[in-house]
């Protein structure tokens, strides 16, 4: 299956786009020695986080709107073809073991389903068609917030699922790499980080990608704060589902509270392994039972929690 009868231009598409730019000057660049490569490539992945520094503002604002939903019950769920929708299914793959969400709570889609993980589906990207039917299968309400991931900004799936979720009433945002894109434009939150020119020709998994992954590291991670999915900077919420997570929850007991091992073994005994309610246990004097109740009379916000309990 190929993309031409549906977009005749999309050669002189491509051609406009910054992120598909051919660079003379690197026109011999498999001529070079690996070291003075690496260099280049260096160089280049410097300037991704000063892009994606001049959208803060819009990433920060799109981050208080998903907050409100997300508090409200909604989910946060990413679409994207190729790179940019495996780097969304990882950052929602890696939620439930930092933050403890529910499943399905961060949801990761991809254009082709898992198995265009590991393998490139012909066509999947092309689809707005297949974004609605991914959509569809989650039931989306007003409380949800989807994020279109696209480094051209003009893929029709990554597009199409803005478009459609909007039309659901569900929260919408543009993540692109493009000025101008048709996916910023779709959303109600729309986020450009320009990265230019890719030192391959059009690989967009280089500062694209790069860029993608740190504004999603942001949208889920501050949103995450935001939630009281964190006390402090520590992950009040991880999940101790191996041994070296089951250290770092005593190690993040222990940094919370000051207190000693024997202590903290007893709260996190109490509390069935929940870190942050083995802190209220140890700085509020209360029982698992009572920590338990306080954590959802204040929706999971642990000093709000320690607040009432001091109150």
């Amino acid at each position: 299956m190929t993309s031409t009868p549906h977009h005749p231009d999309l050669r002189s598409q491509l051609e406009t786009l910054a992120t598909e730019a051919f660079r003379p000057e690197l026109a011999e660049i498999d001529q070079l020695p690996t070291l003075d490569i690496a260099r280049l490539m260096n160089g280049e992945d410097a300037g991704v986080a000063a892009a994606v520094g001049e959208r803060l503002p819009e990433i920060a604002a799109a981050i208080d709107a998903v907050a409100v939903r997300m508090a409200r019950g909604g989910r946060l769920v990413y679409a994207g073809a190729g790179t940019a929708g495996r780097l969304g299914v990882l950052d929602a793959s890696e939620c439930p073991p930092t933050f403890n969400t529910a499943p399905g709570q961060v949801v990761g889609l991809i254009a082709g389903g898992p198995d265009a993980m590991v393998t490139s589906i012909e066509g999947a990207e092309d689809s707005p068609e297949l974004a609605r039917a991914d959509l569809d299968a989650l039931a989306l309400t007003a409380d949800d917030t989807v994020v279109g991931v696209s480094a051209s900004g003009r893929t029709p799936y990554a597009v199409g699922a803005v478009e459609y979720a909007r039309s659901l009433g569900a929260l919408t945002v543009g993540l692109a790499c493009n000025r101008g894109s048709a996916l910023a434009a779709a959303a109600e939150y729309g986020i450009e980080v320009v990265t230019g020119p890719e030192l391959l020709t059009g690989s967009t998994r280089l500062k694209a990608g790069t860029a993608q992954k740190l504004v999603l590291n942001m949208l889920s991670t501050i949103t995450m704060i935001r939630l009281g999915k964190t006390y402090g900077n520590l992950m009040v919420d991880v999940r101790a589902s191996n041994e070296k997570l089951r250290a770092r929850s005593r190690r993040i007991v222990a940094l919370a509270t000051g207190a000693a091992d024997d202590e903290i073994e007893r709260a996190l005994t109490a509390t069935d392994g929940e870190v942050k309610h083995a802190i209220l246990v140890l700085l509020a004097d209360v029982d698992g039972p009572t920590a338990a109740r306080l954590l959802t009379e204040s929706g999971g916000h642990l000093r709000a929690a320690l607040a009432g309990a001091h109150g």
